[in-house]
């Protein structure tokens, strides 16, 4: 019977540095020296897992394998994907009784299409709730092709957002007669998704900093990007938000979470009052 290969487990930080930049250049997210314990604790599982021998090797297979997936792993090991339904609800409130309404005026004709983008979409609360949402809250949403894009870097959280089986916990904040129409009961505390609400979302894996991935979204009406910025540095946050304009409609309207702040990443956008929520719009002769 062969030996088990030895393994060394030993990270350095030299090793950690060369980790965290490849990692930021990759994907736009900066780890700080407050997170080492995370890095070394994910780097290790990775190296065990992949069956490398070392750091050395693994960080090898991480920059030369030519299917990606050691990268596709190790962004799944790295992500922090933790929401719930109609979290930061007064978001979607002004989506449905004012940002769509105004988007509705800029279409020419009655059919005309209307682009909502959910980034990151994590394992498909955000996107759900903003289709119910547009059920339940839009009455004009039989007027128009309303197409629901919702993307994330993480491969797990997608296949999860596509099978849309959720817990108690989860959908705590869904109102009873909701639950009961949009979702079907499996268990003693746990709801999937009905089909045809599942199917009327298209879902993508994007890694928003790799130019060849984002190329499918364009002409966008609304975008939800809500705490992800916080993972960027001041670079990676303005070069994310050029992404958005450039994917964007002229007047289209961005939402971002609650602690972050547009002034302080990018002036392409102007902010906009509403009754329910404060959000940013690409002005409408911006191209």
């Amino acid at each position: 019977m062969a030996a088990q290969m030895d393994v060394d487990l030993t990270i350095s930080d030299e090793d950690v540095a060369r980790f965290c930049e490849f990692l930021y250049r990759r994907t736009g997210i900066r780890l700080d020296a407050g997170k080492r314990y995370f890095t070394d604790r994910r780097i290790t599982d990775r190296i065990v897992a992949s069956g490398a021998r070392n750091f050395r090797d693994w960080f090898q297979t991480l920059h030369f394998q030519s299917s990606g997936e050691e990268m596709q792993q190790l962004i799944n090991a790295m992500t922090v994907n933790e929401t719930y339904f109609f979290r930061e609800s007064y978001q979607f409130d002004c989506l449905v009784n004012s940002l769509l309404d105004e988007v509705a005026r800029r279409k020419h004709r009655p059919g005309d299409r209307i682009r909502i983008w959910s980034v990151p979409c994590s394992t498909g609360e955000e996107p759900y709730s903003i289709a119910i949402s547009l059920l339940e809250k839009w009455g004009r949403a039989d007027e128009f092709d309303i197409e629901i894009l919702a993307s994330d870097i993480d491969s797990k959280v997608l296949a999860q957002a596509r099978a849309g089986v959720y817990d108690n916990r989860v959908v705590g904040k869904v109102p009873d007669a909701w639950l009961r129409k949009y979702f079907q009961k499996i268990g003693d505390d746990r709801w999937k998704i009905i089909d045809s609400l599942r199917s009327s979302i298209e879902w993508n894996s994007t890694n928003i900093c790799d130019a060849s991935q984002t190329w499918r979204y364009r002409d966008i009406d609304v975008i939800f990007c809500r705490n992800l910025l916080i993972y960027f540095d001041d670079q990676s946050r303005r070069q994310a938000l050029d992404l958005f304009h450039e994917a964007m409609a002229p007047g289209g309207f961005i939402c971002l979470g609650h602690s972050e702040s547009m002034n302080r990443m990018s002036s392409l956008f102007i902010p906009r009052k509403f009754p329910d929520a404060l959000v940013h719009q690409k002005p409408v002769g911006s191209r």
